[in-house]
Formats: C-alpha cells, structure tokens, sequence
C-alpha cells in the first residue's frame, strides 16, 4: 500500500526502511526480494535491517507495528514491561536518527500506552508528532453503520472514538451524518434504534479485534494496514472539508480529559498538522464512557511508569 503511494499520495516516491528481530532477518529479506519484484514505480528504495540505528536513519514517517503479545498466562503488567523496553530502545534510536520532523504512528498494543513511553524516551520530537492508532475502530464503527443502513461506507462520516485502543474504547456516533438524497441527516435519526446504538453497536466495535482473532485464528491484518495508511494519509495530506477522523494524539485537557495521556479524539488534518475538534456538545452517557476509558488509560500510565523504575 504505502508502495503504491496510497499512504502518502500517488505523486510521492518512498524509501522503506523495514527492521525486523533478527531471528526474521531471512524472511524480511524475503519482504525486501518480492518489494523489487512488484516493481512499484514510486518505491525508491528498501533497506531491510534489524538494526535499529540503520532502521531509523533519516525516517520521515515511522509506523511502529511491533510489540510483544499477551501470551497465555501473562498478566497485563508482563506485557506492559515487555513492551516498556522494547519501546524504550526505539524511542532512544528515534530521537537520535530520526529526521527532525518525524511522524510517528503507533501501532503495536497496548498502543496508547506504547506511544506514551515513546514520547517519554524521544523528547525532542515534538508531543504533536507521536500518536497512536484508532483509525482502525473509526473504520469499523463506520463499517458497521453503512451494514446497518445498507448505505455507502463512503457516505457515512464523523463517528468518533473516544479514548483507549481498548475494550473500554466509546465509539460515539452522536456527531455522525449520513449522506442522502436530500442532504446530511444525522445517523442517530435514520438508524432509529438508540437500544442498539448504545448497546450492541458499541459492543460490537469494541470486540471486532477479538472477533477477527476468534474467526482467522490471527489478529487484524489488512484492516489495520488498511487504516494506518488512512491515519498518515490524512495527517499528511489533509482530512475533507467538514470531516473528521478520529486520532490517538496528547491530551491537552480537552473535553476533561487528563492531560498527558496519549488518548483518542476526533480530529481534523491541515498542513501536516492535527487539531482536535472543538465545541461538540457531549450528552451524559458519552461523559461516563469517555471518563471509564481515561481512567484506564490512567491506570495504564501508572503501571508503564512503575515498570521504569
């Protein structure tokens, strides 16, 4: 995808720097071989390393995919260590090799969490620049809304997801619209069914990942690709005129949200820069969803800090 200039544009040539562990060394030199062979006109060059300083060298945009799993019997504190290190590591080659403006994306889980150790351990990029993915459940509300009124994805827009990359994650389509043949109407007033809004609809986003698991054996694959191309894509090149999408960036006390953890809001692109929407009434159900999911983030923040020490 990024090869074919979806994430940053069909007129953009890209380098691709891929690192990898070193146990997979030959299979993403296998990456590298088949990257040739597709013969993408916009792809410039690939260097495929496992070495981070080489990884990060210059980078303009870094989409961090790796992180450890949960493992049976692994407790959330296990994972979170892991993952303080691994991050740790990154975040230190970033911040010395990286090109000065870098983008940063975080996908690997706990992916808030990892972009905040990110941010704590590369501090001279700037806050603005180290986000985290949400895109993927923005999709999934979205997909699961034109299901639900047999329209056009494309034709739905302004779901938002609140918070953690998480089961308490608030998919609100209290701001979305549809478009009609006789204009935008709110998606609230065509669904005409607030016992399945509130309930399945937001249930049902929260535990797509666990689904997709439960169905493939294996965890999202080509969605999430899919929606981290879209998270650069508009970071980069802009969101639509009237548009929003919804972005794990740093929270600056907007909506009562804590500042200082890396938390999900919706968000409008220009000029390479993120900016959270403002004003959007919020009705008491959205306030207790959007505070359940701050306060675990905030529990995660406490526990990532404790496993530094």
């Amino acid at each position: 995808m990024i090869a074919r200039g979806i994430m940053l544009g069909v007129d953009q040539p890209v380098i691709l720097h891929m690192l990898d562990i070193p146990p997979a060394a030959e299979a993403l030199n296998g990456v590298k071989m088949e990257l040739v062979d597709a013969a993408f006109p916009l792809l410039k060059g690939v260097v495929a390393t496992t070495d981070v300083v080489e990884a990060c060298t210059g980078v303009n945009v870094a989409v961090m995919v790796g992180g450890f799993p949960r493992k049976e019997g692994m407790e959330r504190k296990d994972v979170m260590s892991k993952n303080v290190s691994i991050y740790k590591a990154q975040a230190s080659a970033l911040e010395a090799h990286a090109a000065p403006n870098c983008k940063v994306l975080v996908v690997a889980n706990p992916a808030n969490t990892n972009a905040l150790i990110l941010k704590e351990f590369a501090p001279s990029i700037p806050e603005k620049n180290i986000t985290c993915l949400t895109r993927l459940d923005h999709n999934r509300a979205l997909g699961q809304i034109s299901e639900r009124l047999n329209v056009q994805v494309s034709d739905v827009k302004n779901v938002i997801i609140w918070g953690n990359h998480s089961s308490t994650q608030y998919p609100d389509v209290n701001h979305a619209t549809v478009k009609t043949a006789s204009g935008e109407k709110p998606v609230r007033e065509l669904v005409a069914d607030d016992e399945w809004l509130n309930g399945e609809f937001i249930k049902t986003v929260q535990q797509r990942g666990a689904a997709i698991i439960k169905a493939r054996k294996l965890s999202s694959a080509l969605s999430a690709a899919s929606s981290a191309c879209d998270h650069i894509r508009d970071w980069v090149l802009g969101t639509p005129e009237g548009t929003f999408v919804s972005m794990g960036v740093y929270s600056d006390g907007s909506y009562g949200v804590p500042a200082g953890l890396i938390y999900s809001f919706p968000v409008t692109c220009s000029g390479g820069e993120w900016k959270i929407v403002q004003g959007l009434p919020i009705d008491e159900l959205s306030r207790q969803k959007m505070d359940a999911t701050a306060q675990e983030l905030s529990e995660e923040k406490t526990l990532a800090y404790s496993c530094l020490e």
